[in-house]
């Protein structure tokens, strides 16, 4: 992948984190299962991660 498509995958990762960071909030609030949601989470980090050691490695 090139650099500018990481970027942007980059965005729509952190954005999708936010989302779902934002109703997990709402879920608590409720005291609904939060357990998918942080599943979601979890999946998001590692991807987030990936592509950050992905753009170092072409910055190098």
């Amino acid at each position: 992948m090139e650099k500018q498509e990481l970027q942007a995958k980059l965005v729509e990762l952190k954005s999708d984190y936010v989302r779902i960071q934002s109703d997990m909030d709402k879920l608590e609030y409720v005291k609904g299962r939060v357990s998918s949601a942080e599943g979601q989470l979890i999946r998001l980090e590692e991807e987030i991660a990936a592509v950050n050691r992905q753009l170092d490695e072409i910055d190098e």
